[in-house]
């Protein structure tokens, strides 16, 4: 069961996933456009739940909400289903193959054997496409590896079934009906209006005011945790930003690239002129991840070095606040 599936990389799981799944079905939908409308850029300070000992931040919408709002927006049908038997998971896998369908599965990063030891950590929000089958080996197509690869039955099962926070319980996504015309206009607006929303929400640990409240932990971390575990902390914002918000600068080099394309689209040139601005914050953003992880890394010689850390994030927090009141108005 082998499905002629053509595989792109991409900068970050998810959008690849749902972007090559479009592109299987002749729908030529980039993977920013697949951010962009599916309002994919968020930030996210959540305490409540710990990632590697840590709390997490994200930098992204929740897994799977990135496909239902662009499917939603850009009317497609999608098919979700989650197991709590693993033979009825592999079953149904398998039926999807034998009918031509490749499918996206969100899985666990700890035992993808093919990555590499360093990325390999406990994260369940993984995606990737299975688009067929040899013999036990399942096809895989990764959108963040270069080419495609495979897994065992067990190894698939295991990532499938991983167990913590954001658990798979073998998750199973698929595109299933299409409109005749995608209507990008009408949801380029509303996907850009959502993360305006987002990103400007009056709740203390989402979007600016979130960068804020994470900016005033870190002065307090070394004090209150010590530096052993302020400077775990540390490191897990920079992971969750450059590794997990895949595509560098937590996401904002994809959502920079995805106001291009609609600028020329929607032919509204501030678009164009916000794309630029939002590259510039990425930039800032790939900064405070140097500079964070000479901290974490001990290398930082600077006695108040997490005060200044706190400093950029207080900077990239005002700056985001303008941009994206400004993106407001210009839609």
């Amino acid at each position: 069961m082998e499905i002629n599936f053509t595989h792109h990389q991409s900068a970050h799981c998810e959008n690849g996933v749902v972007s090559n799944l479009m592109k299987h079905n002749g729908f030529d939908i980039s993977e920013p456009m697949v951010f962009g409308i599916g309002s994919g850029l968020l930030y996210c300070y959540l305490p409540f739940l710990k990632v590697n000992h840590a709390p997490a931040i994200t930098y992204r919408a929740m897994p799977g909400a990135i496909f239902k709002r662009f499917a939603k927006r850009v009317g497609v049908k999608i098919q979700h289903e989650k197991f709590k038997n693993p033979a009825k998971a592999k079953a149904r896998l398998d039926e999807n193959l034998k009918n031509n369908n490749p499918v996206g599965l969100q899985v666990g990063v700890y035992n993808l054997v093919y990555f590499p030891d360093e990325y390999r950590f406990h994260f369940n929000a993984h995606n990737l496409v299975v688009y067929g089958k040899e013999g036990e080996n399942y096809l895989i197509s990764d959108p963040v590896m270069e080419t495609v690869t495979t897994l065992t039955d067990k190894e698939l099962e295991k990532v499938r079934f991983a167990k913590g926070a954001l658990a798979p319980k073998g998750h199973i996504y698929y595109p299933k009906a299409f409109p005749e015309k995608l209507d990008l206009e009408k949801a380029i607006v509303k996907g850009i209006k959502h993360t305006c929303k987002d990103m400007l929400a009056p709740v203390p640990i989402v979007g600016v005011k979130g960068i804020k409240m994470v900016a005033r932990l870190i002065r307090k971390w070394p004090k209150k945790h010590g530096v052993r575990k302020a400077n775990h902390y540390l490191g897990q914002i920079v992971r969750m930003q450059e590794e997990i918000g895949t595509g560098g600068g937590g996401f904002r080099y994809i959502f920079a690239a995805f106001l291009q394309e609609s600028s020329k689209i929607l032919k509204n040139e501030k678009l164009a002129e916000l794309s630029e601005e939002m590259t510039v914050i990425g930039d800032l953003w790939r900064d405070f991840a140097l500079d964070a992880s000479r901290i974490y890394r001990n290398r930082k010689a600077k006695l108040d070095a997490y005060n200044d850390v706190a400093s950029q994030l207080e900077t990239i927090a005002e700056k985001e606040r303008a941009f994206f009141k400004a993106l407001r108005k210009a839609v």
